[in-house]
């Protein structure tokens, strides 16, 4: 099932739980998916790797708002989009830990020859490549930046 469906069956498990902070998640995420549909053409279907990074997308917008909120302390505001953030992530495949993510990062750093933080961008290219839509980048990136500052 693509994940246009699953949205739309969630959102109608949603409706009938009378679940309003699922449904305006799952709305968002239906909303992005008919905007990105419309830019390619009528009739094309977004590829599953479209699909992924539009909905990590969705995802990092709401965490980014939550963290500005809780800066100016309003967890009023930074709880509601936080619960947004993990109702849209249950429709990102299967996130790798830090561990893994770690392996991945020093195979390549082997792999490059990199030596120093001169190479950042060569590693990150390679790497966010691998783990597309298996981790968040600033994750990627802050255990890359750990790795070639030893």
């Amino acid at each position: 099932m693509g994940l246009q469906q699953r949205v739309m069956e969630d959102m109608k498990a949603a409706m009938r739980a009378k679940d309003t902070v699922a449904l305006e998640s799952l709305r968002a995420i239906k909303s992005a998916l008919l905007l990105a549909q419309t830019e390619t053409g009528p009739g094309t279907e977004l590829s599953e790797e479209e699909e992924v990074k539009l909905v990590q997308k969705l995802v990092k917008q709401r965490k980014d708002s939550a963290a500005i909120y809780k800066e100016q302390g309003r967890e009023d505001l930074a709880e509601p989009e936080l619960a947004q953030a993990l109702i849209i992530e249950k429709f990102l495949p299967e996130q790798l830990s830090e561990e893994e993510i770690e392996k991945v990062v020093v195979q390549t750093i082997d792999a490059v020859g990199a030596a120093g933080m001169k190479d950042m961008g060569k590693v990150m290219g390679i790497v966010s490549q691998k783990l597309a839509g298996k981790a968040d980048g600033k994750t990627i990136s802050n255990i890359v930046k750990a790795k070639l500052a030893n």
